[in-house]
């Protein structure tokens, strides 16, 4: 693949788009950017033996099952366009703005050849996921690009205007605002570029009862998103717990943070939808992120790492919470301080369970910030345990429900996945959906849970005798979802569980025994045992 077209075409002393250099190899990455040019269409970019694979699509991205739109193919780009936003000057080749507006990995499942017919992808990206054709016209530069596989849900219009790389909206973009969230993962050939400061969330110690005494400070517990919210020389960014980058996904929280007083920070918080009464809501976060009617959303700040230059995390607990609150106006709409309780234990925690809220949190007065540690300092009191379970398989429905029956649950013990029960409540019809469309698409024949079938004695307690097994799809263990329950067995089994939403952050490998024996501490799960041969 050759760069010659591309650098004929440009004059590099007046645009800044990268030089024709190609890159190291192939990581099989790829770029979508929108690009308003003489007329509004999106490029698609593929990494491929050290340069991108480039197609022009007029109508932009399919999103539904057999849809088509063509895409004309054009010169190859270097690889360093992989992170290239900003306007091109008018006049030259391409003149007008350019936004990145998805990115992220492919994989091919047919082999590239030097003059393919068909290329089938599978795109994991941050707006776009899922199975696509590109299919070669018989004659000239055209190709049909065809969504293969489940339907996406629509974009929102925020969506849709919002760069996967910076947060910025077009006009942004042209207008050269500073750039938020650039998370792009870089080539070793690539400029380096310094990553925004983060430090791992300090974690609150599960507790049956609440202390009393003047030491401990109380807040609600919200049902959210963990997240920092900072800013670094200049640029804002939502950096979840798993370090993945929020800001794209919620732009309204990095424009509310716009508002705040100039000069860099880190705080911590939690990113929360609200329902009709006030109270945060993970289901509502989730319907959101799959592309139902935005909710009403809220980003509640708690504490206070960094001011300027200065580390904060050594400060007590009050002295951060004061230069936090400080810096929060409370004309800000969508960021808002959380602020501490007053009244006794035995009072906060009735009018919680009144209020229908999630629970308390409790702080040591005097304690310092311990950043990814749980050492008591911070202590979380649930009305009802929740937990992330990996699915490992559905039921068939039953009556009137539609899609799926019941989803199968289970968490790692080494290497184990190990089948924790059923969860059946807790779906809308939309997720019941848009669950059984992501699980189709993993069908697995094998059963993945290492204590399944239970042998003839009944030893597991699962319920899921070899008989009852027959009517359970499998599915390949990769997707997790919260669950709400009142507590997990002896044997490591749920009981009367809810299912609340997907959990797309983590990896189902890092769901283990240990969070589920933490959140349970009077439960010791026993060491499930392979059943003997039939």
């Amino acid at each position: 693949m050759s760069l010659r077209e591309y650098q004929r075409k440009r004059d590099f002393t007046r645009t800044a788009e990268p030089l024709a250099r190609r890159g190291p190899g192939s990581q099989q990455r790829f770029v979508i950017q929108k690009h308003e040019a003489s007329r509004l269409h999106y490029d698609l970019r593929l990494e491929m033996n050290g340069t991108l694979k480039s197609w022009a699509v007029p109508k932009g991205i399919p999103l539904r099952h057999g849809e088509r739109r063509l895409a004309v193919e054009v010169e190859d780009h270097p690889v360093s366009y992989l992170n290239f936003e900003g306007t091109i000057p008018r006049g030259q080749y391409g003149g007008g703005t350019v936004m990145v507006w998805d990115f992220g990995t492919y994989e091919m499942t047919q082999p590239f050849r030097r003059s393919p017919d068909k290329l089938q992808l599978n795109l994991h990206g941050h707006k776009v996921q899922g199975a696509w054709h590109l299919v070669r016209m018989r004659t000239g530069t055209g190709w049909l690009l065809i969504k293969g596989g489940t339907d996406l849900p629509p974009l929102t219009p925020g969506q849709e205007d919002r760069s996967a790389l910076s947060g910025r909206s077009m006009s942004q973009i042209e207008a050269q605002r500073p750039v938020r969230d650039s998370s792009i993962p870089r080539g070793k050939s690539s400029r380096p570029r310094v990553p925004p400061p983060f430090f791992a969330p300090m974690l609150a110690k599960p507790v049956t009862e609440l202390p009393t005494g003047a030491v401990w400070q109380f807040e609600v517990k919200f049902d959210g998103y963990r997240a920092l919210l900072l800013r670094d020389q200049g640029q804002l960014h939502l950096i979840s717990r798993q370090q993945q980058a929020l800001g794209p996904k919620f732009p309204e929280i990095l424009e509310s943070a716009e508002q705040i007083t100039p000069g860099d920070y880190v705080m911590d918080g939690e990113l929360v939808a609200l329902d009709a009464e006030g109270r945060s809501s993970f289901q509502l976060l989730q319907n959101g992120e799959r592309g139902n009617p935005p909710p009403t959303l809220r980003y509640y700040a708690f504490d206070l790492l960094q001011r300027d230059d200065r580390d904060l995390r050594r400060l007590p607990l009050e002295e951060r919470r004061m230069l936090l609150e400080g810096l929060i106006s409370p004309k800000l709409e969508l960021i808002r301080f959380s602020p501490t309780l007053t009244g006794s234990p035995p009072l906060l925690l009735k009018r919680v369970r009144e209020l229908g809220l999630e629970g308390l949190v409790g702080k040591r007065r005097g304690s310092r910030y311990e950043p990814g540690k749980r050492s008591g300092a911070w202590i979380k009191y649930k009305l009802h345990q929740e937990g992330d379970f990996v699915i490992g398989g559905f039921t068939r429905p039953q009556g009137t429900r539609r899609h799926l029956g019941a989803l199968l649950l289970g968490f790692y013990r080494g290497k184990q996945l190990c089948y924790a029960g059923k969860v059946g409540t807790g779906f809308t019809e939309g997720s019941l959906r848009s669950l059984h469309q992501d699980l189709v698409t993993r069908s697995k024949v094998q059963c993945p849970f290492a204590n399944l079938p239970e042998d003839s004695l009944g030893r597991f307690g699962s319920g899921l005798t070899r008989a009852a097994m027959k009517e359970c799809q499998w599915v390949k263990p990769e997707l997790v979802c919260r669950v709400r329950y009142t507590e997990i067995t002896r044997d490591g089994k749920l009981r009367h569980p809810v299912f609340l939403g997907l959990r797309p952050e983590l990896n189902s490998k890092s769901v283990t025994v240990a969070d589920h024996t933490k959140a349970n501490p009077t439960r010791a799960h026993r060491k499930p045992q392979r059943p003997p041969a039939a």
